[in-house]
């Protein structure tokens, strides 16, 4: 890869780093080289995996107990440096959960970037503090290397604010109290590959559901933000693995004044203790689940296509009718029965599935020809999108 430049995409959690390594071929963002996540920082049993494009394993092993993200980090750049030789490292690209109403396209990191991240910290503060803290620690130690943020809230800036705004007193909702929606780096760039599966459709009225272990779905017209389900935070809309999703918020009343529940105890029942997990009892996986006989397992699946299904309706009621159903995410490309169940609920939309092609994985439209509405399985890429801003901003 002599004279290859790479770019490093970095998504930081509060013990984990996720990372990939790109190179850049003629101007543009080429095969990822590299995918990597160092697990359990700062804790015993820390591990740090690479793998290249393919999924064959370049890097398999433990972590010192207190190594801390600058040393991971450290030891990261060291093994791209040794694996790449002749190769540079161009430029490094961070996923931030929140732009907050300001910060709606990606941008090149400095110090008075970097404060004003900080100050977003209150509006997703299990998110926010480390996705930033790797940006502070590679200005140190690389000063030379541009970094640029991209923001999963940016997708959703042009979004109608009759979509975003709570009813809510006016002056809450000017200090920010409103809805912002996240996974945008994963619907922009399914945004991006409408056009290869849906062709005109592509333009018309498409809900993409983003299904992981963090779940949303977002309702696009030419291929812009109309809806979302995600709002002030990312524990909104859809159940997910440990998040409960959407609730009535006199539930949390009720556990802080009936219950004498602190508000970091209901933070913690609610994004950590509840959704899959909660439900089942058993696991945040939904592979687990599908494959357990257990009643409480049967019944979690069942809520969370339930919720999907009751959602895929609102959605198409802001969109005034549906052409196309998307999948993406681990859960949506990966397990069929949610898809068919899904699928079997929006009946009424006129989705028509073809059972083979869905449980078959290998095609994209798992739609029956005569289906109304076209339904597809498109792999997201969220690594790829933060790659590709940062080689279009080095690019001027």
């Amino acid at each position: 890869m002599t004279g290859a430049g790479l770019i490093l995409t970095v998504n930081a959690g509060s013990s984990s780093i996720k990372f990939a390594v790109f190179a850049v071929r003629g101007g543009a963002v080429a095969e990822a080289v590299a995918e990597g996540a160092a697990t359990g920082i700062g804790a015993a049993g820390a591990q740090l995996s690479v793998r290249d494009g393919g999924g064959a394993t370049l890097l398999a092993g433990p972590l010192a107990p207190d190594a801390d993200e600058g040393a991971v980090l450290a030891e990261v750049l060291a093994w791209i440096e040794g694996r790449f030789a002749g190769a540079s490292l161009i430029a490094a690209g961070h996923r931030i959960v929140h732009g907050g109403a300001h910060l709606v396209a990606p941008c090149r990191i400095n110090p008075a970037l970097l404060d004003e991240l900080e100050a977003l910290v209150p509006l997703a503060p299990l998110h926010q503090p480390f996705n930033i803290a790797p940006a502070r620690l590679l200005a140190r130690d690389c000063p030379g290397l541009p970094q640029f943020a991209c923001f999963d809230t940016a997708f959703h800036a042009d979004a109608p604010p009759l979509a975003m705004h709570y009813a809510l007193p006016r002056a809450l909702t000017a200090e920010g109290l409103r809805a912002y929606g996240f996974h945008g780096l994963s619907y922009e760039y399914i945004a991006g590959e409408l056009p290869n599966h849906l062709g005109a459709r592509a333009e018309g009225r498409v809900v993409v559901a983003h299904l992981g272990n963090g779940a949303s779905m977002c309702a696009m017209s030419g291929r812009r933000s109309v809806a979302t389900t995600m709002g002030f935070t990312a524990l909104d809309g859809l159940m997910m693995g440990t998040r409960s999703g959407s609730l009535d918020p006199g539930l949390v009343l009720h556990l802080i004044a009936r219950r004498g529940m602190s508000a970091s105890a209901v933070e913690d029942l609610l994004y950590h203790q509840s959704g899959l997990l909660g439900v089942s009892g058993i696991s945040n996986d939904m592979a687990t689940l599908l494959a357990s006989d257990a009643p409480p397992a049967r019944e979690a699946v069942a809520l969370f296509c339930y919720r999907i299904s009751r959602t895929l309706g609102s959605l198409a009621a802001a969109l005034g009718g549906i052409d196309a159903l998307v999948f993406t995410a681990g859960i949506g490309e990966h397990a069929a029965a949610v898809r068919a169940e899904v699928c079997a609920r929006a009946a009424w939309l006129g989705v028509v599935l073809d059972a083979a092609a869905n449980a078959g994985g290998d095609a994209s439209r798992i739609s029956a020809p005569d289906s109304r509405v076209a339904v597809h399985v498109i792999a997201t890429d969220e690594d790829r999108m933060i790659a590709r801003h940062c080689q279009a901003l080095l690019a001027g």
